[in-house]
């Protein structure tokens, strides 16, 4: 795990950084198709981090939730993560 909270957190160090950019881009009124490009980006950023946690849960506490006989609270995690992502 130690290796995916230096993954995730070195991925939010650079969210972050691309964050202030924006602002900056935004006081400087830059054109608008540069900002947007740039979210679009940030948006990617934090999906991939998205599916760097799902792997590292399913990994981990789903299959211990399986193994200890929590095959619903599982199921229903997996679920809830799913429809989140479809919104």
């Amino acid at each position: 795990m130690n290796t995916i909270k230096q993954k995730v957190g070195r991925r939010l160090k650079i969210i972050e950084g691309q964050v202030r950019g924006l602002g900056e881009m935004i006081d400087k009124d830059a054109y608008c198709i540069d900002i947007i490009t740039q979210t679009s980006a940030v948006k990617q950023a934090l999906t991939a981090i998205e599916d760097i946690m799902m792997e590292s849960h399913l990994e981990t506490c789903a299959i211990g939730q399986i193994k200890s006989g929590k095959e619903a609270k599982a199921k229903e995690e997996i679920l809830k993560v799913y429809r989140l992502k479809r919104k």
